[in-house]
């Protein structure tokens, strides 16, 4: 955004706003503007704090006064140059004068000051003050369609979390009788020297085999899961709240890859890589999700 005030002690005022976002979990602002802004300063504040709740955001002002024909003489510097000049051809026996055209273009003799103070500006408050609100909504609309571009994704990251899921339950049945199996063989062998029922023996295997089972888990995945997607469906400031649902769907996928560590088949084979692509997934989410407000 671009701007300028008028005044006949300062001239024509003119200012340039710009505002960046980047994503970030809170709200982190810096302001980077001109000397004696402390006023204007703590106005954008205000305004940034009501209208934004998350992002890293950079707000700059630069401010310069027009070009206003006028060029200001350092006539001390150019007395001395003269004095120096006329000191030296004296040294040397030279009867000359020195060429002011030369003189007037040492570094510092003249100047045409373009920057002013803040505070030397009336009405740059006020001004800068109202160009905000449509700075503002140029932002938002940026950062909406980079949230709908965002909220894509992460519906398209929940709906492969419930495909993995729904594989999972249609493989678990099959695990949970190898693990059945190899349990009872195992209890048999370390009962062979103990009198134990074959009943006895069964029911060990069962409640072993039941405690490996990944049924629980799967059901609080996919509830979880559902969940994310109804808080995407509702929007407002969900970003918090999606961060610690993932923390869940982490430990759920931790819990499965942990039950079903020792068994062997290829179902359970199958079931591991599932659940390390679901830590892959959430992982990619929750890093995502830390864009959202």
């Amino acid at each position: 955004m671009r701007g300028e005030v008028g005044d006949e002690g300062v001239g024509v005022v003119r200012f340039s706003l710009a505002l960046k976002s980047v994503n970030h979990r809170f709200l982190d602002l810096h302001l980077r503007l001109p000397s004696g802004c402390d006023a204007l300063e703590m106005q954008m504040r205000r305004v940034l704090k009501e209208s934004l709740k998350r992002g890293h955001i950079e707000l700059t002002l630069q401010m310069e006064r027009a070009a206003s024909g006028q060029v200001q003489l350092n006539a001390g510097l150019l007395d001395d140059y003269v004095r120096a000049f006329r000191e030296a051809a004296a040294l040397h026996g030279l009867a000359v004068e020195p060429d002011m055209n030369v003189m007037l273009r040492i570094p510092g003799v003249l100047s045409a000051e373009a920057m002013t103070r803040a505070s030397e500006t009336p009405g740059l408050d006020e001004a800068v003050m109202a160009e905000m609100p449509g700075l503002l909504v140029a932002m938002n609309a940026v950062r909406a369609q980079e949230g709908e571009a965002l909220a894509a994704e992460l519906r398209a990251t929940m709906l492969r979390l419930r495909a993995f899921a729904t594989e999972m339950a249609a493989l678990r049945s099959g695990v949970r009788e190898a693990q059945f199996e190899r349990l009872r063989v195992r209890l048999a062998e370390l009962t062979q020297t103990v009198t134990v029922t074959e009943e006895r023996v069964l029911a060990e295997a069962a409640v072993l085999a039941e405690r490996s089972d990944i049924e629980e888990e799967i059901v609080r995945l996919q509830t979880h899961v559902d969940r994310f997607l109804q808080m995407l469906d509702e929007g407002g400031e969900v970003g918090k709240r999606m961060d610690f649902l993932l923390q869940e769907l982490n430990r759920e996928a931790n819990t499965m890859l942990s039950k079903t560590s020792g068994a062997s088949g290829e179902n359970s084979l199958r079931i591991t890589k599932l659940g390390l692509e679901m830590k892959t997934e959430i992982e990619r989410a929750r890093e995502q999700v830390q864009n959202l407000e």
